[in-house]
């Protein structure tokens, strides 16, 4: 009775939450959007600009 007690409380591997999340429409569409990456883009490369001009501090 013992066994059956640990093997229901055991974690379900193959639970909803075992997954990737699936993207949705709108995401999908955000990362075709040239326009949308280059902005993306632009924004990355001034916070990497500030930490470098400005120290790690």
């Amino acid at each position: 009775m013992e066994i059956k007690t640990r093997e229901r409380h055991l974690s379900r591997g193959y639970s909803e939450f075992a997954y990737a999340p699936v993207p949705t429409r709108w995401t999908k569409i955000l990362r075709k959007n040239w326009i949308f990456q280059a902005w993306r883009w632009l924004i990355l490369n001034i916070k990497i600009l500030r930490i470098v001009a400005f120290g790690h501090s």
